[in-house]
C-alpha cells in the first residue's frame, strides 16, 4: 500500500448542449462515494474555456481505497441511479476516460509546501 494520497479525475467530454443536464445529474447523484472508507474529497469541475472537459475530481487516503470503491457495490448503485437519470435525454457526456495520480506534495494558503503524505495533511487542512 502506498504511503501517498491518490487522486483520480474521471474526464467527460460533454457537448455545450449536454451540460446542463450533466450538472444537474450530478447535483441529484447519490452520494456513495462520500460513504466510502478512505475517501478523502469529491469536485466536479466546470470547462471556463478552450475544453469541453469537465473534471470529476475524488481524493483518496490511497489507491487500494479508490479501487474498493470502483469495485464496490456503492459505486454501482451510484452508477446505476446516473444510468436510470441518463434515459431521459440520453447520456450528457460523449466520452470518458480516467487519470490518476499520487498527492506526493502539498502546499496550503500560507505557502506551506510538505510532503502530501505527512500526518495531518488534507485537502481541507
Amino acid at each position: 500500500m502506498s504511503d501517498h494520497p491518490f487522486v483520480a479525475f474521471n474526464v467527460l467530454t460533454v457537448p455545450e448542449p449536454m451540460r446542463e443536464t450533466l450538472e444537474d445529474r450530478f447535483a441529484k447523484r447519490a452520494g456513495e462515494v462520500e460513504k466510502m472508507d478512505g475517501f478523502e474529497h469529491f469536485e466536479l469541475l466546470r470547462p471556463v474555456g478552450g475544453t469541453d472537459k469537465y473534471l470529476v475530481y475524488t481524493r483518496w487516503k490511497s489507491k487500494e481505497h479508490f479501487d474498493a470503491w470502483v469495485n464496490s457495490m456503492q459505486f454501482g448503485k451510484g452508477h446505476a441511479q446516473a444510468s436510470q437519470d441518463g434515459r431521459e435525454g440520453g447520456p450528457a457526456a460523449s466520452g470518458s476516460e480516467v487519470w490518476s495520480f499520487e498527492a506526493i506534495q502539498t502546499a496550503d494558503a500560507a505557502g506551506v509546501t510538505q510532503p502530501a503524505d505527512a500526518a495531518g495533511i488534507t485537502p481541507d487542512a
